[in-house]
């Protein structure tokens, strides 16, 4: 547990980041009013998402390996902090849905099938709920997580070779 100790840190931290997210855009209206940006503008969430990849993978380079990380083992790293972050991720979505802003599913549904992407509400819900999200936040926490490390870590490896 204690190889991975720095992955489950910043696994939180970057949940808790996500969350924070959540609220930002709830209080800016892009769950309400301003849904009609939301598509737009929640994907501004790469760039503190990123910082959050950057910042653990820096730690884990200072504190676990003291100051010389291959890019393997960078990847490795990576790999385990964004599956952490996907395990968490349900937790975080159900957190976002239920409490955090529960109008933001009738909300998008309901514009969905306004501007003619859904011929239905039913069918609006059956991509806007919180099993769908789940399941997307886990795959994409995964996949973005690698992709974002296996670049990331061409900056952060060591120069020196073991």
């Amino acid at each position: 547990m204690k190889k991975i100790s720095i992955e489950i840190k910043w696994g939180v931290i970057f949940s808790v980041v996500g969350l924070l997210w959540m609220v930002l855009e709830k209080v800016a209206g892009l769950h309400g009013p301003y849904i009609d940006y939301h598509l737009y503008l929640t994907n501004l969430f790469a760039i503190p998402a990123i910082v959050v990849m950057v910042l653990a993978l820096k730690d884990k380079k200072k504190n676990f390996y003291e100051g010389d990380m291959t890019y393997g083992e960078g990847m490795l790293s990576g790999v385990v902090l964004s599956l952490v972050i996907a395990i968490l991720s349900p937790l975080t979505q159900w957190i976002t849905s239920y409490i955090i802003t529960p109008e933001f599913f009738p909300n998008v549904i309901k514009r969905s099938v306004e501007l003619g992407f859904y011929a239905n509400e039913a069918d609006a819900a059956s991509y806007f709920n919180y099993g769908n999200y789940a399941r997307q936040g886990f795959l994409m926490a995964l996949m973005m997580g690698v992709i974002t490390t296996a670049i990331v870590m061409i900056f952060i490896k060591s120069k020196s070779k073991k």
